[in-house]
């Protein structure tokens, strides 16, 4: 009977280190990823926990991941390949890969200045084509007429037909000085060759100026070129000395603004609201959370506010809360027509992930992805360069400054 109880035992004892035996071997794929495996699974996590559409683009994300990790990956540039390749099949080009050198760039853009040539750029998702969301005011793309719409079909000879926004975005950067020509096409013309000088631009993105109508009523000029960090501090210091100065109206320009950091949007909004929602944004559970003005507003003056098609992103927030909620009309062209939200991550090599996380609406519950916002009076007109913004060449501006002549009769300030 004893010697029955050892064999049982033996047998049974086997046959758990065999089954050990092939559990290790089953899984020592999955406990021993290389480095480079590694960054594509946190990547593939970040995504699969926070993505927009929880449907990934009507594919089974795991298999995705499966199918990338099957093939050995020898270096960075390998994984990177990789990642880039398994965030395409989400086809959304807002979702993107950045390795180091263009995290840090993305880093800068935001906050402080960056050598290039001043283009805003974005892959439409209907074309697939790089195209111009708007050029940053007083760089080379801005002097050398480059407009909102333009596609970019090659830079330096290279097709842009399979770059991504970040790859694309490198190559027109470069040193101070140096050279880079671009291939242009726009509707209705011929494709066009520009050849630009790279420069250092800084991002200061507010210009302010008191100017009287030709009634005499003082009107707070206002132009913002970029939401970054510093946009709010320095719009509110441009008001405030409008304000001392006596300005009794208005004109906010947010023509070309592509938009950035959308804190800011909010932040900004806040300046001219004692009240009211800004935005809701709206996840893949579609859950909304909001931001609200809580006041005081810095000012109270009629405003009007100036879009065109160059118009997005976290300028479209801010248009959208203010017609939204009465404290502004707008005046020029229907905007660009980014409704969504990106959220940037650092990954554990020092590269970067920009994810959709949400959508936004605006107070009244508007989407206006790839719809843009209409102006409450829609004024077209050809482009102007620089000189002529905010001059008699400039229709949108003469037709906010004849509503803002209207709002202060109905105010009975004149």
């Amino acid at each position: 009977m004893g010697f029955m109880n050892k064999q049982v035992f033996r047998v049974g004892f086997s046959l758990l280190m065999a089954f050990w035996v092939a559990l290790g071997t089953l899984t020592q794929p999955a406990m021993a990823l290389t480095s480079e495996q590694k960054l594509v699974s946190e990547v593939w996590r970040i995504v699969n926990r926070t993505y927009l559409d929880e449907t990934f683009n009507h594919q089974n994300w795991a298999a995705v991941r499966q199918k990338v990790l099957e093939k050995p990956l020898k270096d960075s540039n390998a994984s990177y390949e990789a990642i880039g390749k398994m965030l395409k099949s989400l086809d959304d080009p807002f979702t993107r890969f950045l390795d180091p050198e263009q995290y840090r760039s993305l880093q800068v853009n935001t906050s402080g200045e960056l050598t290039g040539v001043g283009l805003q750029i974005t892959l439409n998702p209907e074309t697939g084509k790089l195209e111009v969301v708007a050029p940053i005011a007083g760089s080379p793309a801005d002097k050398a007429g480059i407009r909102p719409r333009d596609r970019i079909l090659k830079i330096e000879g290279v097709s842009t037909e399979n770059l991504t926004l970040d790859e694309a975005a490198t190559k027109m950067r470069g040193p101070s000085g140096s050279l880079v020509t671009l291939l242009i096409e726009r509707d209705g013309e011929a494709e066009t060759e520009i050849r630009l000088t790279r420069s250092r631009i800084a991002l200061n993105p507010v210009v302010s100026d008191l100017r009287v109508s030709p009634e005499g009523t003082p009107i707070g000029y206002l132009r913002l070129t970029q939401f970054n960090a510093n946009a709010s501090t320095e719009l509110a210091h441009a008001i405030s000395s409008l304000e001392k100065k006596g300005a009794d109206a208005y004109i906010l320009d947010l023509r070309n603004n592509p938009g950035g950091l959308l804190q800011s949007g909010i932040e900004i909004a806040r300046l001219w609201l004692d009240s009211g929602t800004i935005v809701y944004t709206v996840n893949r559970q579609g859950i909304q959370g909001s931001f609200e003005a809580f006041g005081p507003a810095l000012t109270n003056d009629p405003l009007v506010i100036l879009v065109n098609q160059g118009t997005a992103s976290a300028s479209e927030i801010l248009a959208g809360a203010l017609q939204d909620n009465g404290r502004a009309q707008l005046v020029g062209e229907t905007t660009f027509g980014k409704g969504l939200i990106q959220s940037l991550f650092e990954l554990s090599d020092g590269s970067g992930l920009a994810v959709t996380i949400a959508k936004y609406e605006t107070p009244q519950h508007r989407d206006i992805n790839k719809l843009g916002i209409k102006p409450d009076k829609v004024i077209s007109q050809d482009p102007i360069n620089r000189e002529q913004i905010g001059t008699e060449a400039d229709l949108q501006y003469q037709a906010a400054m004849e509503l803002l002549k209207k709002n202060s009769v109905v105010a009975g300030k004149v």
